[in-house]
């Protein structure tokens, strides 16, 4: 595969003979075709216009990440994921919200340039908005860290304002002219953050709506009897519950959310491996960054919040409260590409 498109990206056309070989690639890889709708009968049709699109990408020298080393990744998610992507605009007429769930070396932000560079290359307008524009006030966090020292950190559900969430969503799933999107500045208050001046935004078509518990909802409470680690202690298991019931007032939030995907580490547990080896580059660059210790810790209090294995596993099982996920390996690539309960 990597040597055709390496040829349609030196500038070569693609060939009969070519589109024919990645049609049987395609087929082969029965989950992902399948999750992006690829069949035998349109598989012809459907790699005509990816590859016309791929050339076309590269032609122009859009503002894609990693366009030398992510041809396939280009190929095998991005291309197919916009085109699903439109055609859902297309149908329903009308701005979507796809709800993007990961954590730190999942892709995120990766993945929203990729899709933001193509989707503006065709013609859609389109908004990344992340789960953290939607804190609350760097005052209204103080005061819910006094009525709550269990909240020393900004991220767990209760730290956000929903309903300002709900606003920005719905306005934007209306089709309003212009549209006053939130934004938030980690670095102010020495790195605790405050909300700064709404950015105003005009005629948006898709918005990738992103976030680490995005589409998370809560769980039977006698799940946390026993729970994984770290939630150990009664005060842990407490926690985890008191969270668990602030996550149901984002229940509408999510309601607001056309798609869902899940970039799902194969293992949660490399979140930690990640973060300490992203702390790391940034001491050796010079900046300041936690310890392994202090990255531990950090860590850990998200588990005990919403747990990995609790929250993000019904979700990558269940067609009916996620519509793609695509699995991350240890090395940040991707792996399977699937729809919930499909993967075995």
């Amino acid at each position: 595969m990597i040597e055709i498109l390496e040829a349609w990206a030196r500038g070569n056309e693609p060939s009969a003979d070519e589109l024919k070989q990645l049609a049987i690639l395609e087929l082969n890889d029965r989950l992902r075709s399948t999750a992006f709708g690829i069949t035998t009968e349109n598989v012809e049709t459907l790699l005509e216009k990816r590859s016309q699109l791929f050339c076309s990408l590269l032609q122009h020298h859009c503002d894609l990440p990693q366009v030398k080393t992510g041809l396939e990744l280009l190929w095998k998610l991005w291309l197919p994921l916009a085109t699903q992507l439109t055609q859902h605009y297309q149908s329903l007429n009308r701005p979507i919200i796809q709800g993007v769930l990961g954590g730190q070396g999942t892709g995120k932000t990766t993945l929203g340039k990729a899709l933001t560079a193509i989707l503006t290359f065709q013609g859609y307008k389109t908004l990344s908005l992340s789960i953290d524009d939607l804190y609350k006030s760097y005052a209204d966090r103080e005061h819910l860290r006094q009525l709550d020292p269990r909240l020393i950190w900004r991220g767990p559900p209760g730290t956000h304002d929903v309903e300002i969430g709900l606003k920005v969503l719905d306005d934007l799933r209306q089709g309003q002219t212009s549209v006053r999107v939130p934004q938030f500045d980690k670095s102010l208050h020495n790195g605790l953050g405050d909300r700064i001046e709404p950015q105003l935004v005009t005629g948006i078509n898709i918005v990738l709506f992103e976030g680490w518990f995005v589409g998370c909802r809560p769980v039977d409470n006698s799940r946390f009897d026993q729970a994984p680690e770290p939630i150990i202690t009664e005060s842990d298991r407490q926690f985890a519950r008191d969270i668990n019931q602030t996550l149901k007032d984002y229940l509408p939030l999510w309601e607001c959310l056309d798609r869902l995907m899940v970039l799902n580490p194969i293992d949660y547990r490399l979140s930690k491996q990640w973060r300490q080896q992203a702390e790391q580059e940034m001491i050796k660059s010079g900046k300041s960054g936690m310890t392994d210790a202090e990255i531990e810790q950090f860590v850990d209090y998200f588990w005990k919040s919403l747990h990995p294995e609790l929250f993000i596993s019904p979700l990558v099982e269940n067609p009916h409260l996620a519509d793609l996920v695509v699995n991350i390996n240890a090395d940040h690539s991707v792996g399977q590409i699937y729809r919930p309960g499909d993967f075995i």
